[in-house]
């Protein structure tokens, strides 16, 4: 899809037209499907600007950069997306609702123990590796043990995350993703990326995750923060 022109409140609501429409075609009920602004390398402007315009959910990969931003929004969920790493388990279970990216028991066990630590309870999915080309992920095969594993240490476990392959057979990549969600339960299916969204929610996404098709072009590197 194109990337819509015009402001960011713009951008969104030409979204959330296109992802309804979507949806209806795939014989799903409009407003199904929940877009998720992924707020990577933007500034806070742009993600209050998201958030005037209806967003409420946001996304970010990176610990330090979710503290720059997401102090004091309004009222959003806010969710991690990048790969979870134990010695910053504290701090995103103290400053993300959701954390997307389990994909081993040793996060899981990171993550448990840090929101009892900071007390608060902490939402999370299972992170399934579809694609050949992406590091992170358990396979799906093993993902319905390893929401087991982790329901057993106290996280809510809503489901599944997945990102597609860049090139390659989308299609059997998302079927995968949808059948591991279907084991694994809850009500989050987070599938789906800026390229490749439409065909994300025809498989049954339930969250798809937008940065550049609400933000547009990522502004230039001066250096990544973690």
């Amino acid at each position: 899809m194109p990337l819509a022109v015009g402001t960011v409140a713009e951008r969104v609501a030409t979204l959330r037209e296109r992802v309804d429409e979507i949806a209806a075609a795939a014989g799903r009920e409009r407003g199904s499907v929940a877009i998720l602004a992924v707020t990577k390398t933007h500034p806070r402007g742009a993600v209050l600007e998201a958030l005037d315009a209806g967003i409420r959910d946001v996304g970010e990969n990176y610990v330090q950069e979710a503290r720059a931003k997401y102090d004091t929004l309004p009222r959003c969920t806010k969710h991690f997306i990048g790969h979870v790493q134990t010695n910053k388990a504290k701090a995103i279970a103290s400053l993300f609702d959701v954390v997307q990216s389990v994909d081993r028991l040793d996060a899981g066990i990171a993550l448990a123990k840090a929101a009892r630590d900071v007390g608060r309870s902490l939402r999370v999915l299972v992170q399934v590796n579809v694609s050949p080309t992406e590091r992170f992920g358990a396979r799906p095969a093993e993902a319905p043990a390893l929401a087991a594993r982790l329901r057993d240490l106290g996280l809510a476990v809503d489901g599944v995350m997945a990102i597609g392959p860049l090139d390659g057979d989308v299609d059997a990549a998302f079927a995968a993703a949808r059948d591991a969600f279907a084991r694994v339960g809850g009500s989050t299916l987070s599938l789906g990326m800026t390229a490749d969204w439409e065909s994300a929610v025809r498989h049954g996404s339930t969250m798809v995750r937008l940065g550049t098709a609400i933000f547009g072009p990522r502004p230039p590197k001066e250096g990544t923060l973690r």
